[in-house]
């Protein structure tokens, strides 16, 4: 009985690490719009103090607004494992962004590059302006006759001298007259951070409509495309991990056992230079990865490296 009632429980558990699992990339954008919200609303809190004068307003404004998503962008390409993959000793070797005069795969994977990097910025950007608080400081700071006769406008004569002010609420305008400056600023900032988050969707439904368009496979294959290189990422960190270890036992052992070192099978570095390759999908070679066309090739040196760190001071 007992057995009966744990089964179904475990099976729901098995259901919900699954769905988890399977939406994870979905929960990771989740998960990174709350950190944002949380991380703009700590910075408007406890950082940001408008200075409230014409000679600072834009230029503070514009860093807490502009600052932080270059901050990400960076960040987000530092991250990316695809770019470093592409690009990892392209100045010994520039051949390598472009084998066989083909630049449209290092093309592509920059852009992919690029475009995933974009994600925390924009929704930096887009809370931010949803929020108002930078906007209202940076725009209030201009200097420009157009800007500042566009928000004084009928108004006191002295709006335009005291417009910096109106972010801090010290400004010698009525206080109707303020709160109704406050409103348009911010009005004008949310407008703009809904213009970025409809464009942002729409170019990325775009994009993803093109890519679909364009791709070589079905949709089935695709996902399961997606799928195979998931699992060969997985299992080579496992496979690193494994081998790593052992040849530093064998190493360690060799050392303190004072011997001569086990022969220990490795990949050569040519071998290692094929696999870290940009990979293209072509039906004629029905493969899902450098990896996999690397195995199945006819011609595969099956050499061993001898000494597996014996090139490491020729290649820093």
């Amino acid at each position: 009985m007992s057995f009966a009632v744990v089964k179904p429980t475990m099976d729901s558990f098995n259901t919900v690490i699954r769905f988890l699992t399977n939406q994870k990339t979905t929960i990771g954008y989740g998960v990174m719009a709350i950190a944002t919200i949380g991380g703009e609303r700590l910075f408007s809190l406890f950082s940001f103090q408008c200075p409230c004068n014409t000679e600072q307003n834009f230029t503070y404004g514009l860093m807490y607004l502009l600052g932080p998503a270059l901050v990400l962008l960076t960040v987000g390409l530092f991250l990316s494992t695809a770019l470093w993959r592409l690009y990892t000793g392209c100045c010994l070797n520039p051949m390598k962004l472009c084998p066989r005069g083909n630049c449209i795969g290092c093309i592509s994977i920059f852009m992919r590059a690029v475009v995933g990097a974009l994600v925390p910025p924009i929704m930096w950007l887009s809370v931010a302006l949803l929020n108002g608080t930078f906007y209202e400081c940076a725009v209030s700071g201009l200097e420009d006759q157009v800007i500042v006769d566009l928000f004084c406008k009928n108004r006191t004569s002295t709006c335009k001298a005291e417009l910096a002010k109106v972010p801090c609420k010290t400004s010698n305008l009525p206080v109707a007259e303020t709160n109704n400056l406050l409103l348009m600023l911010r009005a004008q900032s949310q407008i703009l951070g809904w213009v970025l988050i409809m464009s942002s969707a729409l170019a990325g439904l775009i994009g993803t409509c093109y890519k679909n368009c364009r791709s070589q496979v079905s949709y089935l294959q695709l996902t399961f495309w997606k799928i195979y290189m998931q699992k060969e990422r997985e299992k080579f960190d496992s496979f690193a991990e494994d081998y790593a270890t052992k040849l530093a036992e064998r190493n360690l052992k060799s050392f303190f056992d004072n011997t001569e070192p086990e022969a220990f099978s490795f990949p050569n570095h040519t071998a290692w230079e094929q696999v870290s390759a940009v990979y293209t999908y072509k039906h004629s070679d029905q493969c899902y990865s450098t990896l996999q066309k690397y195995v199945e090739q006819p011609d595969r040196d099956y050499s061993s490296e001898k000494m597996p760190l014996q090139m490491e001071h020729s290649l820093e």
